[in-house]
């Protein structure tokens, strides 16, 4: 049974009680974030505080045409990550370390289709970000031009993930239909689909077995962060959804530093004790996560 909280609505830290761990956490900086996504606009002053590093790939990590897509999107999720506290964005975790591996490349236009990305080339990305030191990795990515080959490719690079014990959060996607990807059913990743301002799973976002025996819901509408034109910027789905989840786990492995990796993938997965017998995925509770494994950490 979903908690009497998601009944009304809450702002998007409070519905998921992420207002009491940054309360007593902004995280650290050995805990690192491998932000796969698009560039992001590091000029802005609520990222000037940010410890942001670019890890090398085809693309780089500043955006050149603040009105593309790419760099609005990978702003907007920096923001909801890594902005200062007191801005406007939810700044989840603005001590942390993020590091940024883009692998959309910026078109003329905000009204562009949303970025995508070939499955090789979202594998070198989550590799590069291993090898960089990332403890989490958030993406969210459309794959076009799929192969047997390139699944084959990306499959193993998630396998790579957990043999270092590197956390995945993946945005489940919002063309509103049954069934999963390469990505979200790979058995280390955590699949995240969007909710509104009550708890209530948005209709777009898709869904799947993978997703509702693994995953999350996360806020997903009318989310507000940052912008790469230096205003704010306020859209939903589950790419704004991704990053909550993403935040959380790196709050929880600044606090709990000896925390092993499954130990917080399945807390935060299971934290509420719901019983997962539908394709919908319980919300996040990031307290209650926290409160399940300080016990383990004595």
């Amino acid at each position: 049974m979903q908690p009497l909280r998601a009944q009304n609505r809450e702002s998007p830290l409070e519905l998921v009680r992420l207002s009491p761990l940054m309360q007593i956490s902004r995280g650290r900086e050995q805990t690192r974030i491998g932000l796969i996504d698009g560039p992001v606009d590091t000029s802005l002053p609520e990222l000037s505080a940010a410890r942001i590093h670019e890890v090398p790939g085809t693309i780089g990590g500043t955006c050149e045409s603040a009105s593309s897509i790419s760099c609005m999107h990978g702003t907007f999720v920096a923001g909801i990550l890594c902005a200062s506290r007191g801005s406007a964005a939810p700044a989840i975790c603005p001590d942390c370390t993020l590091l940024i591996r883009p692998i959309f490349a910026e078109t003329t236009s905000s009204n562009s289709p949303m970025p995508v990305a070939t499955p090789e080339e979202l594998a070198q990305a989550i590799v590069d970000c291993i090898e960089a030191g990332a403890h989490v990795i958030n993406l969210s990515a459309a794959l076009e031009n799929p192969s047997p080959r390139g699944e084959r490719r990306l499959e193993a690079a998630l396998d790579y993930c957990a043999k270092r014990s590197v956390i995945v959060v993946a945005a489940a996607g919002n063309q509103g239909v049954v069934g999963s990807s390469v990505v979200t059913r790979h058995s280390w990743v955590i699949p995240v689909i969007a909710c509104d301002s009550r708890g209530t799973p948005l209709s777009y976002s898709n869904l799947g077995h993978s997703t509702g025996r693994r995953g999350l819901s996360a806020p997903g509408q009318d989310i507000t962060s940052l912008a790469a034109n230096g205003r704010l910027a306020t859209f939903g789905g589950t790419s704004a959804a991704a990053p909550f989840v993403t935040g959380t786990i790196a709050l929880l492995l600044s606090m709990l530093p000896d925390a092993t990796a499954a130990s917080v993938k399945l807390a935060i997965t299971s934290a509420d004790g719901v019983t997962r017998t539908t394709v919908v995925p319980p919300l996040l509770n990031a307290w209650a996560a926290y409160q399940t494994l300080r016990p383990a950490q004595g």
